[in-house]
């Protein structure tokens, strides 16, 4: 194998001046760490406008889009009813502070599509609804251990990077981590162990059901069956952290995907179709724990804002269409194949070109990972399954990748391990022109 060439190089000179600029008076650069480019070198790509399945940057650069706002645009960019939608309650007023038709509207939609889901509170954010999700768990249960999984990501709240083994913070209180225990994913023995060696205090299990933040890992066959019978034995609240995977990877999430239903979930992402948004809801008897009828405490003056509960009412609307997750699987599945197709003939490619006294070869270490129509492409020797194997991922290669891709028109997360995503807006000629690139770039990283 050829040693990795430097990375190609995107056209993008206002971008690299606007990256150099901004550093001076935001930090790093960016206002969430994953925009950054820092895991795979060069400068942030500064974008201007979005158009279905494409983003165009401050030079006029196109790009094939499969970041999809880290996962809001599930309908492409610039989706027409939201903006409408938007745009009519805008000119109305855009916050009131008080109770509002539309947060009614949307509520009894979310209770009538997720049958987990009798009562739900808005918020801003996904970290929002995870940090009042656990909150509301300790409130409801009288008890203080959180059980997290390795390798989930849960949002910037002290409670979920106390004891995070794959996202580090300074600034969180020490004792914050007596309260944080960690077990690996896919495992079902590590979790009955930690329920057992600490049964009786522990307020809540909170998993990613996809662990969208090393490499898109699905739960093994039964394993989030198995989660909810430990949980309902020990007696403590399940939570799906789903706003990556709600209204994602099926209308329902993956808790409709899997047929499993927590206690409590929290949403995010795709809900507000591009709006900010976060949500969590639940069993009555839970939520009704919350002020002013109960007495766990959270509030927030944008929650529940007549501007995003128009957004969100008008991308579940379109998103009750089942065609459009049929579609979507569609999309993926096409773009999975092709890729597919061109590996083997790289593996074919590198046998031919071996020596009989070299043996035989090993598949190039390429892994096509997803669950519906989010996804990621894994520089590692076999498919990760849990944190552990995580940490296996070459992320020099997926640098090369992202750069090869980038220069020609196709963008992914800046990040080896993060999901991306296919829209309902991407095209049959964005996925083949998309394998073509994606094709191209492989062969020039492993021939």
């Amino acid at each position: 194998m050829t040693s990795l060439a430097a990375s190609a190089k995107i056209n993008a000179p206002i971008s690299k001046k606007l990256s150099k600029e901004i550093e001076e008076v935001i930090p790093g650069g960016v206002n969430s760490p994953f925009r950054s480019f820092h895991e795979v070198g060069g400068h942030t790509i500064f974008v201007d406008r979005g158009e279905g399945s494409k983003v165009i940057d401050a030079d006029g650069n196109e790009y094939i889009d499969y970041v999809g706002a880290w996962g809001p645009a599930i309908l492409g960019h610039g989706f027409a009813p939201v903006a409408d939608a938007v745009s009519e309650v805008l000119r109305q007023g855009p916050l009131f502070g008080a109770p509002h038709k539309l947060e009614l509207e949307l509520a009894r939609k979310i209770v009538a599509s997720i049958p987990s889901i009798d009562m739900v509170r808005f918020v801003n954010s996904g970290t929002e609804a995870v940090m009042s999700s656990l909150r509301l768990a300790r409130g409801y249960t009288g008890k203080d251990i959180i059980i997290m999984f390795e390798g989930c990501y849960h949002g910037h709240s002290d409670s979920v990077l106390a004891s995070s083994t794959h996202k580090h913070s300074s600034g969180i209180p020490h004792d914050a981590s007596k309260n944080t225990v960690v077990v690996p994913f896919n495992d079902l023995d590590a979790l009955d162990q930690c329920l057992e060696k600490h049964d009786g205090q522990i307020a809540g299990v909170i998993i990613e059901p996809v662990a969208g933040s090393m490499g898109v890992v699905a739960p093994e066959p039964g394993y989030l069956n198995g989660v909810r019978d430990l949980c309902t034995k020990y007696g403590v609240v399940l939570i799906f952290d789903e706003v990556l995977t709600g209204f994602r990877v099926a209308f329902g999430g993956a808790q409709s995907l899997y047929e499993v239903e927590p206690d409590l979930t929290c949403f995010g992402k795709a809900l507000g179709g591009g709006m900010p948004i976060g949500a969590y809801g639940g069993k009555r008897e839970i939520m009704e724990k919350l002020m002013p009828i109960g007495d766990v405490y959270q509030a927030g003056t944008f929650s529940g804002n007549p501007i995003t509960m128009a957004g969100a009412i008008a991308i579940l609307n379109a998103l009750s269409n089942p065609s459009v997750y049929s579609d979507l699987d569609k999309r993926t599945e096409q773009l999975f194949a092709g890729i597919q197709k061109h590996i083997d003939e790289i593996n074919q490619e590198l046998v031919a070109k071996s020596s009989p006294e070299s043996g035989s070869l090993e598949a190039i270490p390429f892994q096509l990972q997803r669950v519906s129509s989010m996804f990621a492409f894994v520089f590692a020797a076999k498919a990760v399954k849990n944190f552990e194997d995580s940490k296996t991922i070459d992320a020099e290669r997926f640098a090369k990748f992202f750069h090869e891709l980038l220069a020609n028109g196709v963008m992914l997360p800046p990040t080896a391990v993060d999901a991306a995503c296919v829209s309902a807006a991407h095209s049959e000629a964005d996925i083949d022109r998309t394998i073509v690139v994606c094709a191209n770039a492989l062969r020039k990283i492993f021939l």
